[in-house]
């Protein structure tokens, strides 16, 4: 912006050469080479109204309306390219399935609305039944996030497990300061494997017992299954929930073919809301999006005889040791069982003789004392199968732990990291 020649529409950045136009809201004057939002609210004429009018006569139902970027947890991020059918009727969808059509709800969102936990989840689909959002900060702030829950009287939380975790170690704070929760009674908790021991707390500590699990991705619009309120706290949450309406799933072996109701395979999903293709990348778009516009995950999961769903782990995440596979995310749940364990990350590292060895990042909960890798080691033997016992237990904060913005864990950073620290690069570049 420094840079940027005088008067608006002048950026230029060598990162994003085709960047012309760069818009300010709330700014009390503008920065070289950008536009003030209230000049253009302004500057805006009945022809440009009109113009408007046209365009909009003309845009179809499966339009691209949004290049929704991954998280970029495993790889690159990839621009999915979604449409107006399948964003505006997944948000819609899931306030049907969380009562949002009936009564009154006030949601506290703290997600980033870049994210489409924040823009479907969030917004699309609370303000499609006419219900109220809040929005806490622009940036997540755990204590924040708590007085505005106790101030704005919110009946619904949003968040990540990691967003929750933080919240949860803020509570005690923020009830010393005289803020009460009580109004809250729901909310949604997706993004990343959401452990039942987080959900089992948030349902007792701050009585958030309509709280909904989803599971979803972005090329998918992005919610493909959610909880149902029909059940109780602890059965609805130990699982991602049901398939959400004109959805369909399929859990497939390594041939393709669909295995039985209770077997593990990838899961597959189609429907209105899987993305039209990744935007200028048709090779990955093959790769992923396959015939009959089945749209392939990438998660191992199962579904149980009544249509429950559980997420057994990401298939690039699988550890494989010794010729066993372990998902990471068995572990993690287990951990979380530990007293004193706020956070739990597993990952594989390499092993000279097993070609991977399971490596742990746990986070303590704030002042606790007497937890040390050999503890947490010795609660898992007899608990979990031993293979699964990890070899490597790390010691981590909160600031060790590589994330995207939206909150997310980037394990491949955490493995190149855990792979150095420990000394293992020798053993890695044998098997690379």
């Amino acid at each position: 912006m420094a840079s940027a020649r005088p008067g608006a529409g002048h950026v230029s950045c060598r990162a994003l050469p085709d960047l012309k136009h760069v818009v300010l809201f709330g700014e009390q004057e503008a920065a070289r080479g950008a536009w003030r939002y209230e000049d253009l609210m302004r500057g805006v004429g009945s022809a440009a109204v009109n113009r408007l009018a046209s365009i909009e006569h003309t845009v179809k139902v499966d339009d691209p309306v949004n290049i929704q970027f991954t998280s970029g947890t495993t790889g690159r991020p990839k621009g999915s390219t979604l449409t107006h059918h399948g964003l505006l009727n997944n948000g819609h969808t899931q306030g049907l399935r969380s009562g949002y059509d009936r009564g009154d709800h006030v949601i506290c969102l703290p997600s980033p609305l870049y994210h489409c936990f924040g823009s479907v989840c969030g917004v699309l689909n609370v303000l499609s039944h006419g219900q109220a959002i809040v929005f806490p900060d622009a940036g997540f702030n755990p204590l924040r996030t708590l007085e505005v829950v106790a101030k704005e009287r919110c009946t619904s939380l949003y968040g990540t497990p990691t967003m929750f975790i933080d919240i949860l170690a803020h509570l005690d704070e923020a009830k010393q300061k005289g803020l009460s929760v009580d109004s809250l009674n729901g909310g949604y908790m997706t993004g990343a494997p959401c452990p039942v021991a987080l959900c089992d707390r948030l349902v007792r500590e701050m009585g958030m017992r309509n709280l909904c699990v989803q599971y979803g991705s972005t090329e998918l619009s992005p919610m493909v299954t959610m909880s149902r309120l029909d059940q109780e706290p602890s059965q609805r949450l130990q699982n991602v929930g049901y398939v959400m309406d004109h959805v369909e799933l399929a859990v497939v072996d390594h041939e393709g073919q669909v295995v039985p109701r209770g077997t593990d395979g990838e899961l597959l999903a189609r429907g209105y809301g899987v993305m039209r293709g990744y935007f200028n990348d048709e090779e990955r778009t093959k790769k992923e999006l396959r015939a009959d516009r089945w749209y392939h995950t990438g998660d191992t999961a199962r579904i149980a005889q009544d249509g429950a769903v559980s997420i057994v782990g990401r298939t690039k995440d699988m550890i494989i040791r010794g010729g066993e596979n372990i998902y990471p995310t068995e572990i993690e749940k287990f951990l979380y069982t530990i007293d004193g364990v706020a956070g739990v990350y597993v990952i594989g590292v390499p092993d000279e003789r097993m070609g991977e060895a399971v490596c742990a990042w746990v986070r303590l909960k704030e002042d606790v004392t007497g937890v040390t890798p050999e503890t947490i080691r010795d609660a898992c033997k007899g608990k979990i199968a031993h293979y699964k016992v990890p070899q490597y237990v790390q010691i981590k904060t909160m600031s060790d732990i590589p994330m995207t913005a939206t909150g997310k864990v980037k394990k491949n950073e955490m493995r190149a990291i855990s792979t150095k620290e420990l000394g293992l690069e020798k053993v890695r570049s044998q098997f690379n």
